[in-house]
This record gives structure tokens, sequence and C-alpha cells, in this order.
């Protein structure tokens, strides 16, 4: 008891201690950022562009899609270019032919290549020269210069407006004829676009050779190449990660508890009557599975526009499913049914284990599950219609599509979820706080399930911090938040605890070691995943010390993975342990699933990217596709579907339960998978790699290479997995709706509480 009160005083300095660190470097990202000048102007004194046009075209891009149109700084989507990287590359190729008319009347590919040195050389001294003047506010740019941007500004313009000869080239971007209507905006677009492109370019005042974004992304016209720190920084994590680990199988030794827990003859989870909250949410999980069956569907649209842009096998989808859409609602699923799977096995618990039904309970779990269901389908149906209709910059952000990649529903349904999480988080605590209240074996386990859920509905809150207007460094520094603390944080702490809660009431792992691991793991985790979260930072317009830290600690992330595969075996041993468990055989083969993606998804594919050198080559290709399919779906979506696979048994007459079909369910979705990245995404991934080293960024993510028959092919080799999984999700529902039926008498497996005989 005194290891594990010790235990929960590290698990609060390590807490607040690594928040503090994260808040201090968000405000140096605040002081540091790239600046938004008042206005650019040329040499000769004409106004290029305001800082309102500037901010207006950010706004104009999130309101077109945003991060589902393409990216600025590495993140968004992979079939449009990354427009900082375009932008820059059109511009340096614009000016440097400008120089060449002027000096030889000719093109420069016409020049020699003793005629051309010269150009190169200036072209480097003009573009990463900074211009900007902090008295007046401004930017200064050479006439020639102005001229080049002026010759690039027109070919966005023309790109997400309605030209027609730009019809071909939006095929291959995925993108719809006049994808901003109001003219304004349009003309705005392209001031955001230069100013991404020179912030990363342009040197930092003081500094000779360090862009804004740290030099990021790699293009070799204007000697865009990773820093000393960024390769530094990457040996360092790597040494740091084996460090770690080999910390951690010595410490894993020397802390292990020889005293096994004896697996009971019977079933633990004996009878308990049904509460009508927790028969409440039956309907929950049908709706996961619902959500599920959509983000499959989305999913395979999505992938089949990289191929044709506006069509679905010909027929042309877009008219009516952009890819836009499709991608936007594919994410936003992604995250919304593994969330809602998590939060109703925390309602279907959160009686259980307080031992009674609140007053009102039930009431206020329909009332969730019906403001759940609005916030998913109005935001959805809103965002298609204002990416349908472009309705402007005001509506995209307040009701339709906020154009942030996992954080893309308007402001309005984000409040109301954020009201919704609160109202959840209320509802699991009044459940649990009997039992929190009373001293027991499993109170720090119920204790851990009890702040892990606050965290998620207060944490949400960081997706309302920024506005229309933020700053687009300090917007990717939130949303990070939301997305890595939030989903890949205090949600896995939740899921976690659930998990060694419901193996110790099955009597399949001590509560006592259960209850020391779970603090212990929280730690680990946190130490390494809250600062960890800075490795999404890198090239965003952050000083140099975010790759300093953020490769620090993202390797640190990596530890505690390195025995999930042994934690995977243990808990495959479990399914052997006694006849009884059998019936929790596939709720259990599901959280193995966990532990191998999380070493392979999230660990290995993790890694991969996450030190400096290498994310500096492959941020915003195929490789963070990879591990995003792997860890999201391998890790979270499996903890979902194995804890709605557990409730669901208690909720089920026994007559009805038949899991023959869980059996292809299971394998299918994972082969699947495996088939989908390793098939597809991974290798699409290096071979744009090389691309990205060989060439740069820009020619990475080039229709050039998106549309090369090795990419379309390996497009195609995607079909097979996704075939594989969409079987597997259909298993599952078909499973699922098998179950209803009419009510039998049975013993209902619960977790705690006190004996009674249950109608069900």
């Amino acid at each position: 008891m005194q290891k594990t009160r010790t235990l929960w005083r590290w698990l609060a300095v390590v807490f607040f201690l690594s928040f503090a660190a994260l808040g201090w470097i968000g405000r140096e990202i605040y002081l540091d950022k790239p600046p938004i000048p008042q206005q650019v102007i040329s040499s000769s004194g004409k106004v290029i562009y305001t800082g309102e046009q500037i901010q207006r075209g950010q706004e104009a891009w999130l309101s077109a899609g945003g991060q589902q149109v393409g990216s600025v700084w590495g993140h968004g989507s992979y079939v449009a270019p990354d427009w900082s990287a375009d932008w820059l590359h059109r511009e340096a190729l614009a000016l440097r032919n400008i120089w060449a008319q002027q000096q030889f009347k000719k093109d420069y590919e016409q020049l020699t290549r003793e005629e051309q040195a010269p150009i190169d050389v200036r072209l480097i001294a003009v573009m990463r020269g900074n211009t900007y003047d902090k008295a007046s506010d401004t930017i200064t740019i050479q006439a020639d210069r102005a001229v080049a941007m002026a010759q690039v500004a027109q070919h966005y313009v023309s790109l997400f407006g309605s030209d027609p000869a730009k019809d071909a080239l939006r095929e291959q971007y995925a993108m719809i004829s006049g994808s901003i209507k109001n003219a304004d905006d349009l003309k705005a677009l392209p001031a955001f676009f230069f100013w991404s492109a020179w912030a990363a370019t342009t040197n930092r005042p003081g500094e000779s050779h360090l862009s804004y974004t740290s030099n990021w992304p790699h293009e070799p016209l204007v000697e865009n190449k990773p820093t000393t720190g960024t390769s530094m920084w990457s040996i360092a994590s790597v040494i740091l990660l084996l460090a770690g680990i080999s910390a951690m199988i010595l410490f894993h030794n020397m802390q292990r508890d020889d005293e096994l827990a004896v697996c009971p003859e019977t079933d633990p989870l004996i009878a308990l009557k049904l509460t009508p909250s927790m028969r409440a949410t039956m309907k929950y999980f049908y709706v996961v599975i619902g959500l599920l069956l959509a983000q499959v569907g989305m999913g395979i649209v999505s992938a089949h526009y990289q191929v044709e842009g506006g069509s679905f096998f010909g027929i042309p989808l877009a008219e009516v499913l952009p890819f836009t859409v499709s991608r936007t609602i594919h994410t936003q699923l992604g995250v919304l049914w593994i969330a809602t799977a998590w939060l109703a096995t925390g309602l279907f618990l959160a009686p259980v284990l307080g031992g009674k039904e609140p007053k009102f309970q039930k009431l206020g779990t329909d009332a969730l599950f019906y403001a759940l269901l609005l916030i998913v389908v109005g935001s959805i149906a809103t965002g298609w219609v204002g990416t349908m209709q472009r309705l402007g910059t005001d509506y995209s952000f307040w009701l339709g599509n906020q154009g942030l990649e996992y954080t893309s529903m308007g402001r309005i349904w984000q409040i109301l979820l954020f009201i919704g999480l609160l109202i959840w988080a209320t509802l699991l605590g009044r459940g649990l706080w009997p039992a929190l209240r009373k001293p027991s074996e499993s109170q720090g386990l119920i204790a851990m399930v009890f702040i892990s859920a606050v965290c998620i509905g207060l944490f949400y809150a960081s997706s309302l911090v920024w506005g229309q207007k933020t700053h687009y460094a300090m917007i990717e520094y939130w949303r990070w938040w939301l997305v890595h603390l939030w989903v890949e944080g205090f949600f896995e702490v939740f899921a976690t605890a659930v998990i060694a809660l419901l193996l110790s009431r099955l009597g399949l792992i001590r509560i006592a070691s259960a209850n020391r691991a779970i603090v212990l793991e929280t730690i680990v985790f946190l130490f390494g995943g809250i600062l960890g979260t800075l490795h999404h930072l890198y090239f965003t317009g952050s000083p140099t010390s975010v790759i300093a830290i953020g490769a620090m600690f993202s390797a640190l992330e990596v530890v505690p993975l390195a025995l999930i595969a042994a934690e995977a075996y243990h808990t495959y041993r479990h399914t052997q342990a006694a006849p009884w468990v059998e019936k929790y055989r596939w709720s259990i083969m599901c959280f193995v699933a966990v532990g191998f993606w999380n070493t392979v998804g999230a660990g290995l594919l993790g890694f991969a990217i996450n030190p400096p050198i290498s994310l500096y080559y492959v941020q915003g290709l195929n490789m963070t596709a990879a591990h995003g399919h792997a860890a999201l779906f391998g890790v979270y979506g499996m903890l979902g579907i194995g804890l709605m696979l557990f409730c669901l048994r208690g909720l089920t007459p026994a007559a009805k339960w038949n899991d023959k079909l869980l059996k292809p369910a299971f394998w299918s979705m994972n082969i699947g998978l495996a088939m989908m990245v390793f098939m597809s995404l991974l290798p699409a991934g290096i071979y744009q790699a090389f691309a990205s080293i060989e060439h740069g960024l820009w020619y990475a993510r080039s229709a050039e290479i998106i549309h090369s028959p090795v990419m379309e092919t390996l497009v195609w080799l995607r079909v097979p997995g996704d075939i594989v999984f969409a079987v597997g999700v259909v298993f599952l529902a078909v499973f699922a709706i098998r179950l209803l039926g009419k009510d039998q008498s049975r013993p209902v497996p619960v977790i705690d509480g006190q004996l009674a005989s249950a109608k069900v």
C-alpha cells in the first residue's frame, strides 16, 4: 500500500511538472512564431499583400477543406500538395527564370551550368534573406520577386477557382471546381500560401541558415536542408530510447511479482440485476458499429480518389461527395466511434462498480446518447452543406468544417461535445462515487478510471482555445493538445485502467499488482507522452528547443512499448486459464491485438517517423498514414471493440450469445489492417521518402509522384486489405444484430456489487 501511495505522489509530480513545461513551451512558440506583417510591399513601395489578407487567406483555405485539401507545414492530407512546399518551389522556379530572361534572353533550363551558377547563388540569398522590419511591421520584396509571386498567385487563384484550364490538375489533386467562391477570399488565399512558404525559407533574425520552420521542407533550390540540431537530437533520441528500454527491462525484472493470481474455478462475475442505465447503454454500441461501417465506407471512397480524383469507378461521386467531405467524415468518425465505445463502457460499469444505481442515471444516459447522436449527425450534415455550397469562412468555422484534421467539426458542435463530455464525466462520477469513498483493494483502479474520465472531459476544452484569426502556429500547438493528449493520452489511460479492472475482477490478475502496474504505467506514459506531444511541432513555426525536447521525450514514449509484446502474450494465456474464460475469449483477444499493434503501429512505425531527421523528410507522406492507421484502429479501435464485446456479453441473453462470427471478424479486421498497412501505405511512404530525400518534399507530393505508375499500383494494392478488413467489420455487425431477440433468464456477468437474480 505504501508503494502505491508513493507511486501516486510521483504521478502527481510528473503530471504537473510536465504540463508546466508544455505550457512554457507554448509561451515560447507564441513569442517566436513567424510574424504576420502588417503589409508585404515591393521595393518600389507597392503593397503586395496586407496582414489582413494573409489572415483571411488562412481562413479561406481552412473553409475550403484546409488540411483535407493538401497540407501546410506538413500537416494535412496527402493527395493534393503541401502548399507551403509547392509555393516555395514554384516561386523559386519563376524567379530564377525571370533573371535568366533578363540576363540571357533565355529560359533558365536553356542556360549552361556556368550561366546558371550565379543565378542559383542569387536565388538562395534573396529567398533566405529576412527583410522583415519589426518597427514598421513590413516585409519588403524585391521587384523581380514580386513579379514571380504574382505568377505563382495566379496559379492558385485559377486552381481554387473555376478556371477550366486547371480541371486536369484539380482531378489529380481530388479537388472540386470553385473550391472558394468569394472573390476576396480567393484573392487572399495566395497571401497565406506565400507567408507559409516565406516562413519556411526565410532565416530567423540573427541566424545565417535557420528558417522559422527549422529549414523544413527539404528544398535544394534554396538550400533548405536539415539543421545540425535536427541530426544531433535524432542521434541522442535513439541513444535515449535504447537506454530507456534497457532500464525498463531491468526495472521490470526487479519488480516482477512472483505471486501469481490463482484463477477461480468458476466465473467470479456473478449474477447481478441489470440496472436501467446499464440497459440503456445497449444502443450506444449499435451506434458504434454503425459509425465504424460508415468510416470504412468513407475510407474506401477516399482511398480511391487517389486514382480517380473526381470519380468512384467511373461514377461521378465527387459531385455529391468530394474528397474533402469523404476524408473529413472518415477521420472524424474514426475518433467518434472509438470514443463512443469507451464512453458507453464507462456508463455500463459505473453503477456496477459503485454498487447501486444513482437517481436519474438512466435519464442522463439516454439524454447523453441522443445529444451525441445529434452532434455526430449534425456536424457531418452541416459540414457537407458548407463544402458543397461554399458558404464562406464564418459558416465553416462555426457550423461547417473548420478544415483541421481530426478536429474538423464546427465550433458550435465542439462546444456541445465539450458539454456532453462533462455530462458523461458527471454521470460516471455519480456511479463510481460510493466505490471511491469506500476503502477497497480496487479503489486505486477505480480512482484512475474516474480521474482519466475527468481529464477526458476537461482537456477537450483545448479544442475551444483557438479562434478564426489565431496564428497558424498556435492553432497547431493547441490542436495537438487535443489529438495527442486527449485521444492518445487520457483516453488510453482510461481504457487501460478499465481493462486492468476487468481482468482483476475476473481473477486473472491480482488486484494489488494491477493497482501498482496501472499507476506505474501511467507515470511512464505521461512522462514521455505529455512532452512527447512536441514531436508533432518540430517544423510548425516553433523554436529549435521544440526539436530538442520533443525528440528526447517522444523517444521515451516508445520505451514502455518494449514490454507490450510480452504483456500481450500473458494476456493471451488468460484465455486458457479456465473453461469459463472461453466466453470472454474475443474480448481478451482484442486486448491481445492492442498489445501487438501497440508494438508495431505505435512503437515501430511511430518511432520510424518520430526522430527529427526522419520526420524532416517524411512529414506529410504516407509513412505517417501507415503509422496512423496501425495505431488508431489497431490500438484504440481494438480497445473499443474489446470493451464493447465485454459489455454486450453482460447485456445479452445467454441463448443469443453465439460468438462463432467473432473469430472471422477478429482475424479479418487484423489481417486486413496488416495488408492495408504493409502492402500499400508503408511501401507508398517509403517510395515517397526516396523522392523527398532526393528532390525535395514538393516532388514527393507532386502529381508526378502521386499519380506515377508505382504509386497508383500501391493504391490498388490496398484494395485486397480493404476488402478483408471490411468483411471483418460486416461479420462484427452481423454478430451484433443477431444478439437482438427475446429476453431469457440467465446469470449476468458483472464486476462488483450485491448478489441478485436477473430476468434479462
